[in-house]
């Protein structure tokens, strides 16, 4: 259905280009009846969808094409820009926007095309960026235009060899292989790994006189150096050392005491909230960028739409100086000067676009208790991480008073420390986690009382598989993709059966592994973590104008197309392994095995195309079937919608389209789901009863 109303009937002398329905409405409050604000739904012009669509020959270039389905929303843009005696193209602030604004310069054929750029929706910010338009920043646009051009050269000339050589659907990218690499390399480090023994000795004391017990651990011999921690190899060597002690002094011999400071973190970047929304609200990256999004579009409060946040796809922690003042300003009178800290000082990492901010609320006293009701559960959780960690990061440090003390028996040195909170800082606005550690009021040479030695075995742990916040993590430390590609990373790797989450853990399937050997043999280059990052900055470089998006793309292809063509020669067909069920086919009695379709694996007869009877994979979700008892598993319609059904169906036939969730109704102990569309709400499919999720405790200070 069109976004476009009476378009042919425009009055407007102005017209702004958006890209999304809800942003524009948002925006065209704030202009007045001179403009008319439309969405073009995105990318409009875009490389075709089959065919390379790149003249690799006459100096890569493009041939663009009008996006199928986008032909009715050119026609009315041009038709609303013809009309208009002025055109603003106001896509996002980043290369991609940049692109899109170029690509509706000369689709609509505009004269004198004005970029407006603004990183927040709020009306000072939306008419500033109308006042003092500019024009459009080819190196940007360039710098978008080599980042596809490049994606569509590897992706549409190593694809096509995996489809022959592996199987149908599979792909390869230029960043979607890293970081299948980074999670297939994790997970041979965890397989290779061999936990080494070793033990701690914890020793449970108190004053002479008390009953308080305070801990304290081994941590070196008296003659070792002060950076020679004992290590304790085996339950032998933990023998030795408790004889060594038995019937020893516990003897204090230093202690040391001083103020400490935790200093707030950085205002949020793109990279930093999905961590955290990730790490503290348990949303994956796609479902944080989808309510960012929502917040910053705009949110009717009554009086009409407004965004809450500034623009989250960024690598910026600056803040405006009006952002600034304001803050200082919120601390100052919420809660006293001397909260007021001295605001963010990390270093800008190298390439960040310094026309961007931090992800911070639009307006700090907005405060996040005032949109109870207004918000959904979600974005007002999301709201409130922002909010916090902005202010937090504008407030004074929180100080400790710290303590060590170093206690000596035999020949041998235990430490304990211990701290209390002697200035909140900015834990008036941040959840502090850790709890004080208190230790008693001790002295040098005092005697102390010994109640039990703990001896404790360990062994080492394999580093861990990554999460979806860890693999984000690395990837920005690694230089790897950018703030608007991280999301598509991680889907993408999905998408195509590569990996699987696993309580919330990403592990490889054995597709993924066999892709991954395949580009690891015989595009070394392709998945090489250093070469990926260059290539990143290579982009940089373009951006700032110091080198040609054409001779970039020509310094890459000669050696990649050598590598293909040599791995058209060499690259092994790939039989796969056939994974019987252990179950007949009910209907010729041949084994039943695991194929992989479209939509992923499924149960077929290995009788195939003789018997063609199949079945979907059923996959337990931990929640049981109200109506029977059994398992609920997950499944798919023909069209690969998902839905979740009782495991014995047809015997039992009950289904519902919204995930369960495995926590019964607390009213009446019913199977509560979450909506999967709309409203993100949970509801109890038994009462009927929304089921509030949990919200934070602590609420800021309001001001006065």
């Amino acid at each position: 259905m069109s976004n476009f109303k009476n378009v042919g009937f425009l009055v407007a002398t102005k017209l702004v280009i958006v890209e999304s329905p809800s942003k524009a409405k948002t925006i065209e409050k704030f202009l007045g009846p001179d403009f008319k604000v439309l969405p073009s739904v995105g990318h409009v012009i875009d490389l075709p969808a089959k065919g390379l669509g790149v003249d690799t020959r006459r100096n890569f270039t493009p041939k663009y094409v009008v996006i199928p389905g986008k032909e009715k929303v050119l026609l009315e843009l041009r038709r609303a820009s013809r009309q208009a005696s002025e055109v603003y193209l106001a896509a996002d602030p980043d290369r991609e926007g940049e692109a899109i604004s170029a690509h509706l310069a000369r689709a609509l054929e505009l004269s004198n095309p004005r970029r407006a750029i603004f990183n927040e929706i709020t009306k000072n910010a939306v008419q500033e960026a109308i006042h003092h338009p500019r024009v459009i920043d080819d190196r940007l646009v360039d710098a978008q235009q080599a980042r596809r051009i490049l994606d569509r050269l590897v992706g549409y000339k190593i694809s096509p060899l995996l489809w022959r050589r592996v199987q149908k659907h599979t792909s390869a990218g230029r960043v979607q292989s890293v970081a299948v690499r980074l999670i297939v390399d994790r997970e041979v480090a965890i397989r290779g790994f061999i936990p080494e023994e070793y033990w701690t000795l914890v020793a449970d004391l108190s004053k002479v006189k008390e009953k308080k017990l305070f801990s304290a651990e081994l941590i070196r011999r008296v003659d070792a150096g002060a950076k020679d921690k004992l290590r304790i190899g085996s339950e032998a060597q933990m023998q030795v050392i408790l004889d060594d002690i038995a019937g020893a002094e516990y003897r204090v011999t230093a202690v040391e005491r001083k103020k400490t400071k935790s200093m707030p973190s950085l205002p949020y970047i793109t990279s930093s909230l999905q961590q955290d929304s990730s790490s503290r609200l348990r949303f994956s990256p796609k479902k944080t960028m989808k309510i960012a999004q929502e917040l910053y579009e705009g949110i009717d409060l009554g009086g009409g739409r407004t965004g809450l946040i500034t623009y989250m796809r960024t690598d910026s922690t600056r803040v405006s100086d009006e952002a600034q003042k304001a803050v200082r300003g919120y601390i100052s009178n919420g809660y006293g000067s001397k909260y007021i800290g001295p605001g963010p000082k990390g270093k800008q990492r190298a390439n960040v676009q310094g026309a961007h901010e931090a992800i911070r609320p639009t307006d700090v006293l907005r405060l996040p208790q005032s949109l109870h009701g207004v918000l959904t559960a979600d974005q007002l959780k999301l709201y409130s991480l922002v909010w916090r960690r902005f202010v937090a990061s504008f407030m004074a440090p929180a100080v400790f008073d710290s303590t060590r003390v170093t206690i000596q028996a035999g020949s041998y040195l235990f430490a304990a420390t211990g701290s209390t909170l002697s200035f909140e800082g900015y834990y008036a606005v941040w959840p502090r986690e850790e709890k004080d550690a208190l230790l008693p009021d001790l002295e040098t040479g005092e005697l102390l009382r010994l109640h039990k030695l703990n001896p404790q075995q360990h062994f080492t742990e394999p580093p861990p598989r990554y999460s979806e916040a860890s693999l984000v993590k690395e990837l920005e430390e690694l230089g790897i993709g950018r703030p608007s590609t991280y999301v598509p990373i991680i889907s993408t790797i999905q998408g195509r059966k590569y990996v699987k989450l696993e309580n919330r853990r990403f592990v490889p399937l054995e597709l993924g592994e066999t892709v991954d050997r395949l580009m690891k043999k015989h595009f070394p280059e392709i998945v090489d973590v250093q070469f990926t990052a260059g290539v990143e900055t290579e982009l940089d470089h373009v951006e700032d104008g110091e080198r040609g998006w054409a001779e970039l793309l020509s310094s890459f292809y000669g050696d990649f197309k050598r590598a293909l063509s040599l791995a058209e020669k060499e690259m092994e067909r790939v039989e796969r392994p056939i994974v019987e069920i252990g179950e007949p086919c009910p209907e010729c009695g041949q084994p039943l095995v695991i194929k992989q379709g479209r939509f992923g694996e499924f149960v077929s007869c290995s009788n195939y195309p003789e018997c063609k009877y199949s079945r979907q994979m059923q996959t337990k979700i931990g929640v049981a079937c109200p109506r029977c008892g059994n398992d609920l598993v997950e499944r798919r319609t023909k069209r690969g919608r998902i839905f979740y059904g009782c495991g014995t169906y047809p015997a039992c036939d009950y289904a519902l389209w919204d995930r369960p969730v495995p926590e019964p109704c607390p009213h009446c102990g019913g199977l509560v789901t979450r909506a999967s569309r709309g409203k993100p709400i949970l509801r109890c499919t038994e009462c009927g009863q929304e089921v509030a999720e949990l919200q934070p405790t602590r609420e800021p200070a309001a001001v006065g």
